[in-house]
């Protein structure tokens, strides 16, 4: 039995309830379908002692603006789901927890949907996907050819250092996951190997002030797509930072100085061994110039403006560290390192296998303008740069699920203009049929 709905939106976090109180102002009839809870990302895919990179002064879901005596600290993973969980019930959030198998245009309908969950059947006339971008873990092929004795998991399976084998860690991948995981199984007593990608990393606080609140006040959240040196920066990891412990500073040279073994890139497995690219001392660099940049940025920003703000030195302190020697190893066999554990850090990959409609690129990614498909009433929110950088953040979900809903509005009155100019039509060629009549009588 098929259920008839006008929107069904998909997905319940933080996108899909931004696009559901704008469509609840609307007065639209919708639904959420959400496989599991309200925060299920959150919960499944973080581990345990995740913070928010971003202070709580961000936390501005649409009509719900931050409201605590905190704004300056960082919520935790169960903090988030609470955070969420909460809004939904403020919103009357409508949410049916079913898993989505399958979305496809309806047989002879083309401007309609079936959406197939595990328990019904529905047909709209929109649907918007708000599944976020943390969809399939990317892990490489090689790491089929690594060795059984070792234990292989992606960040997103990681929970904390006592659900690890005892051993020594290798941790692959600097983003933000990496470097927070890689920092906190050292602080656990653990012998770390990191491997290290060409990731940036963001000054914690600079002149007083953090550096997420210096990215805002520039404007560089307001940032889009064309404004971008070039279409792969869009992809480019983001920079590690850590919101744990009240906000701290992470610099992958001091991780080398407290005792965390670094290498490069990751090349090649075979069995125990594992190879590593010649780039760690490029990678680091990388790293530096990037948190220079910001810095460099706002004192010309401050000096722009002539903020009162202080002096700081933490351009001087990082440049010293920088002096630091660091030995390239070029290769690890995991048995005699006492390796036990290999966590991928390497990010994500889209799978939209379940949408079967032709709205992908040739690398599975959603072609679209601002959310909005050539599918008539197909949409999606969340995604990273979907308008701006800030699209996929709590603070950003907000402006993108309004400006669909405006569309979906626009549509709507469009639909509804041209149905009355119809009926007026037939109207009149009925008048004239019947005076037609009269004249022949």
């Amino acid at each position: 039995m098929r259920h008839e709905i006008d929107t069904v939106i998909i997905g319940g976090g933080q996108a899909g309830l931004a696009m559901s109180y704008h469509l609840t102002k609307q007065g639209r009839p919708h639904i959420i379908l959400e496989k599991g809870v309200i925060g299920e990302t959150w919960l499944r895919k973080r581990w345990d002692s995740f913070h928010l990179v971003t202070p709580n002064w961000m936390l501005q879901m649409p009509g719900f603006p931050y409201q605590g005596n905190d704004p300056d600290g960082f919520l935790t993973r169960d903090d988030v789901v609470i955070y969420l969980r909460h809004y939904a019930s403020l919103i009357d959030a409508p949410v049916r927890y079913e898993a989505v198998h399958k979305v496809g245009i309806a047989p002879h309908q083309p401007n309609t949907y079936l959406v197939e969950t595990d328990k019904h059947t529905y047909e709209a006339s929109h649907v918007i996907i708000a599944t976020g971008a943390f969809q399939q873990p990317k892990i490489p092929y090689l790491s089929e050819a690594i060795t059984k004795q070792v234990q292989q998991i992606h960040s997103s399976h990681y929970q904390n250092p006592n659900k690890l084998p005892a051993g020594n860690v290798l941790v692959i991948g600097t983003g933000q996951s990496g470097s927070q995981i890689a920092k906190e199984l050292h602080e656990a007593g653990r012998n770390v190997f990191l491997a290290v990608s060409s990731c940036g990393r963001c000054p914690r606080t600079y002149r007083g002030k953090d550096g997420i609140w210096w990215f805002n006040q520039m404007g560089l959240y307001e940032r889009t797509p064309d404004m971008l040196p070039s279409a792969k920066a869009r992809t480019a990891c983001t920079p590690h930072t850590s919101g744990r412990n009240g906000g701290e500073e992470i610099n992958l040279r001091q991780f080398a100085r407290d005792g965390i073994k670094l290498v490069g890139r990751f090349q090649d497995a075979a069995g125990t061994r594992i190879v590593f690219a010649d780039d760690l001392q490029d990678n680091l660099d990388k790293a530096d110039q990037f948190a220079w940049t910001i810095m460099k940025r706002v004192d010309d920003y401050v000096q722009k403006h002539g903020l009162d703000v202080p002096e700081d030195d933490l351009m001087q302190r990082d440049q010293e560290l920088a002096t630091d020697e660091i030995e390239t190893v070029r290769a690890l066999d995991l048995i005699e390192e006492g390796i036990t554990t290999i966590i991928w850090a390497t990010g994500y990959k889209p799978d939209y296998s379940w949408i079967d409609v032709p709205v992908f690129d040739h690398k599975g990614f959603p072609v679209h303008e601002r959310g909005v498909t050539g599918s008539p009433g197909l949409y999606f929110v969340g995604l990273p740069w979907l308008h701006k950088q800030k699209s996929p953040l709590i603070i950003g979900v907000g402006p993108d699920a309004e400006y669909i809903a405006e569309r979906m509005h626009e549509k709507a009155q469009l639909v509804n203009h041209k149905n009355i100019m119809e009926t007026n039509k037939l109207e009149q060629m009925s008048d004239q049929q019947r005076n037609s009549s009269y004249a022949t009588a």
